[in-house]
């Protein structure tokens, strides 16, 4: 049996990105360099953690953003954080370091030493669509932006 190997779906990629895009300027609004959104999330159970947006940087045509959620569990699991870079010009949001791994590769050989999957790019900025649409489905209301 012979393996076909992994072709990266471009297209899914972009439209994920284009999507973050929006949800992150969405949840941004004018925040400049050094400003932070902070969105508390409830889950079924009441309070579920924090959700934090740092704007690291912000330039004509690039924002970097620092995302983080902090939570009960912090003393047991890292929680996850990522650095999202934000291309204005294209309208589009992609996951460039996430838990202080940067520069992820389009496709992957599998197995490989870092046991990333094939797919690892589109499945970080997957992610982070649904992160972000977490906190806009449990964030509570008067610490969201008004939505547009």
């Amino acid at each position: 049996m012979t393996r076909t190997a992994y072709v990266t779906d471009l297209k899914t990629l972009q439209g994920e990105c284009t999507a973050n895009y929006l949800r992150m300027t969405r949840l941004l609004g004018d925040l400049d360099a050094g400003d932070v959104r902070e969105v508390p999330l409830a889950g079924e159970s009441g309070r579920f953690g924090t959700l934090w947006l740092e704007v690291l940087e912000r330039a004509p045509y690039t924002t970097i953003v620092r995302v983080t959620q902090t939570g009960v569990l912090d003393a047991f699991i890292e929680t996850p954080r990522m650095l999202v870079h934000l291309y204005h010009d294209v309208r589009m949001a992609e996951v460039t370091d996430f838990q202080r791994q940067r520069h992820f590769n389009g496709r992957y050989r599998y197995p490989n030493s870092r046991m990333h999957q094939p797919d690892e790019k589109l499945q970080l900025n997957r992610f982070l669509g649904e992160w972000l649409d977490h906190g806009f489905a449990h964030g509570h209301a008067e610490y969201l932006p008004e939505l547009r």
